[in-house]
């Protein structure tokens, strides 16, 4: 009895393992390959659309801190220009104090001059450099 039962689970094995290997039929390998494709194309569609979306998030987050870093870079340079603008100031009126009446005067008056000149420049040069 145990032949018998061996026998008819090896007989039904052999069965389902050649049923495994029977070939479609060509209608139905087409079906099938054209729900593939049509599968395999929405889900490119699918990464293409989210990948265009995270793109785009990270594009604005990168316009956003280079706007940022732009300004900081325009202060920045706003802040040493005006710096060397104080400094010579200040060394242009002392080297005034070296002179006496009409021509300290005159002295001052270029220095105030040549001071005003650096900062308007100063500030035009962030202005165009901001963004």
């Amino acid at each position: 009895m145990n032949k018998n039962l061996v026998s008819v689970a090896a007989l039904l094995l052999c069965a389902s393992l050649a049923a495994c290997n029977n070939a479609k039929s060509p209608d139905a390998v087409a079906n099938d390959v054209a729900a593939a494709r049509q599968k395999a194309g929405t889900q490119v569609a699918d990464a293409q659309k989210d990948a265009s979306k995270d793109v785009a998030a990270a594009d604005s987050k990168v316009d956003d801190k280079t706007k940022d870093l732009d300004s900081a870079q325009a202060k920045g340079s706003y802040d040493v220009t005006m710096a060397k603008a104080d400094g010579n100031h200040q060394i242009a009126l002392e080297k005034c104090k070296a002179l006496s009446g009409d021509a300290q005067s005159k002295c001052k008056d270029v220095a105030d001059a040549d001071y005003t000149a650096a900062k308007a420049n100063a500030k035009a040069a962030e202005t165009a450099q901001k963004p």
